[in-house]
């Protein structure tokens, strides 16, 4: 990974939908070394893939809550387990496992308070291995999908 790479990078974060023309015009380069450098990038996997980022406000996913998890138990079973159900709510939109205490911590998006209180006594409440569930409301993003350092 150089510089070039680094900059390829930096445009696709800014805009997925660029053409390899118009990024290769962007950083400089030709169309054919701009192609092979973005089919490198997405074959090594520093590109996992294109999307479109949607407003959660603007389809109904108003509320936005942050639920630290602590674990009974973490045995090899019941991680694979309780990250597999995870994995199965669509309303997780992140969940990252931590060191120390809470064991994870899920981004959880519903259209309103009546909403996250049904996901969270009917699933998360019930998720494998789980002692106690803390919530957090989001109050107001002030930085959101911001693209990663160049």
């Amino acid at each position: 990974m150089d510089d070039m790479d680094r900059q390829i990078l930096a445009e696709l974060q800014e805009d997925g939908r660029l053409t390899v023309t118009e990024l290769a015009g962007r950083v400089g380069l030709s169309l054919s070394p701009c192609h092979r450098r973005l089919r490198e990038l997405e074959r090594t996997g520093a590109i996992r893939g294109y999307r479109a980022v949607v407003d959660a406000d603007a389809v109904g996913l108003a509320f936005d809550a942050l639920v630290f998890v602590t674990m009974r138990q973490e045995d090899r079973t019941t991680i694979a387990s309780f990250e597999q159900a995870l994995a199965d709510l669509p309303q997780v939109i992140q969940a990252q496992r931590l060191f120390g205490d809470p064991d994870y911590l899920l981004r959880v998006v519903t259209a309103d308070l009546a909403a996250f209180q049904r996901l969270y006594d009917e699933n998360l409440a019930t998720l494998p291995g789980v002692q106690r569930l803390s919530s957090t409301l989001v109050m107001k993003h002030v930085v959101h999908e911001r693209p990663l350092p160049a």
